[in-house]
């Protein structure tokens, strides 16, 4: 990426989203996941016919196939910086107007703001007289209620409106208004149009193969474009079942108030929401950076901390999923406490396993003795397996192998098991065949 000050615009730009030079190199300090590298746009037409190859492959291997991608491989990720930005600092402002409110400390979808109160809020700061914001409100029905909460503000900025070209916000530190969106060039904007256009490729094949497409999550200063656009594709493909899943990392602070306002769109607007679940595989390279730059670490602050948050936002979608049949998770885990604790929500609440609503991923390799009595108890139940170029594929699977030596303690347990059951069936005199 170029460095920062060549950019038009970037001198105010948060830290956290200018490009850093030190942080180009997104492997760092990364084992569990891919990583890829904006080279040109053919290298992403490249990656896009890797994926749709991947679609076809699970498709042609099973009746309710899984295909995870990745929107760094189909664009520049400049775009998802910037956009990330503008959707951020746009939240931040309305958290700003319901703290003016009183309503500081509420949780996300708790907060709404008085029409009335907003708009005044926004002529006294120059950002819109009253007529015009009662105008934009008017174009959207909002406000109809005589609130406007964090999915009525979201709705302002939404692809389908012109308004963040003209929208100015305040900045937290100089006071001073600002645009939004640093004006795209000509170039940005075909970038942006490409990458978009690549999703849209990806949705249809995967819609007419009957695969579900997951968006894998990335790192933290990307994901909200990346959380947008896919819940983009979730409106779209996802109006009878769910065929975009988003990716939730429960290792953000933020990952509640998330689940929870992206699952309440899609109870507003009538898809049906899909999401898979994991802790998180971008730890120590996004809390170097946090520290170096020197901005809010975005990482819950202990292990104990993920755990309640991924048991929480689980619990909140297998409410939904109690609640309206319309949700649809992926518990991607490999600890053992996370998957008891669903299966023991699943009975409480009536999920049956046969409706597949809920189902469990495990990566190739590892916690088979999780994964296999999950599948012979009828549950639905995936091994992630990485595709792609040998050469690309290769440094990933050498880094996943130096991350499984600190699995010791699970090996051991998976040796033991396996032990165990040969002795068993030794004794029974059943070594080939468990059934009896």
């Amino acid at each position: 990426p170029s460095p920062s000050s060549s950019t038009p615009g970037a001198e105010q730009r948060e830290k956290q989203y200018r490009a850093h030079r030190g942080f180009g190199d997104r492997r760092g300090g990364v084992i569990s996941a891919r990583t890829y590298f904006y080279a040109d746009e053919a290298k992403c037409d490249q990656h896009m016919e890797t994926f749709l190859r991947c679609i076809d492959a699970s498709s042609g291997s099973s009746e309710d196939g899984f295909s995870a991608i990745k929107l760094t491989a189909l664009g520049r990720p400049q775009f998802l910086l910037q956009f990330s930005e503008v959707l951020v600092k746009w939240r931040r402002f309305f958290h700003q107007m319901a703290a003016e409110q009183g309503q500081a400390g509420r949780a996300a979808l708790e907060m709404k703001l008085e029409a009335e109160k907003l708009q005044e809020a926004l002529a006294n700061l120059g950002i819109a007289t009253k007529a015009e914001s009662q105008n934009w409100f008017t174009g959207e029905n909002l406000g109809v209620s005589g609130t406007v909460d964090l999915l009525d503000w979201n709705s302002l900025i939404d692809s389908r409106t012109k308004l963040s070209k003209l929208l100015l916000v305040p900045n937290m530190q100089t006071g001073q208004l600002e645009p939004l969106l640093s004006r795209f060039t000509e170039e940005e904007d075909l970038q942006m149009k490409r990458m978009l256009q690549r999703m849209d490729i990806l949705a249809k094949r995967a819609t007419e193969k009957g695969v579900r497409l997951m968006v894998d999550a990335e790192q933290s200063y990307f994901q909200p474009a990346i959380s947008r656009l896919t819940l983009e594709m979730q409106r779209r493909f996802n109006r009878d079942r769910a065929i975009i899943f988003n990716t939730y990392q429960c290792y953000l602070k933020e990952a509640y108030d998330n689940v929870t306002v992206d699952v309440e769109l899609s109870r507003r607007e009538g898809w049906h929401f899909g999401t898979k679940l994991v802790r998180g595989a971008y730890m120590e390279q996004e809390r170097e950076r946090a520290a170096q730059i020197g901005y809010e670490d975005p990482i819950n602050p202990t292990y104990e901390k993920t755990n309640e948050m991924y048991h929480r936002c689980l619990d909140y979608v297998l409410e939904e999923i109690k609640h309206s049949r319309k949700a649809n998770v992926m518990v991607a885990s490999h600890n053992e406490d996370t998957v008891k604790f669903t299966l023991r929500r699943m009975m409480e609440l009536g999920i049956h396993p046969s409706e597949k609503k809920v189902c469990f991923g495990q990566l190739l390799g590892m916690c088979d003795q999780i994964t296999f009595p999950l599948g012979q108890a009828g549950f639905p139940v995936y091994k992630y397996v990485p595709y792609g170029p040998v050469n690309e594929v290769l440094p990933y699977l050498s880094r996943r192998a130096q991350e499984n030596r600190g699995f010791v303690q699970r090996a051991n347990r998976e040796r033991d098991l396996l032990w165990r059951e040969v002795k068993r069936r030794l004794l029974a005199g059943s070594l080939f065949s468990p059934n009896h």
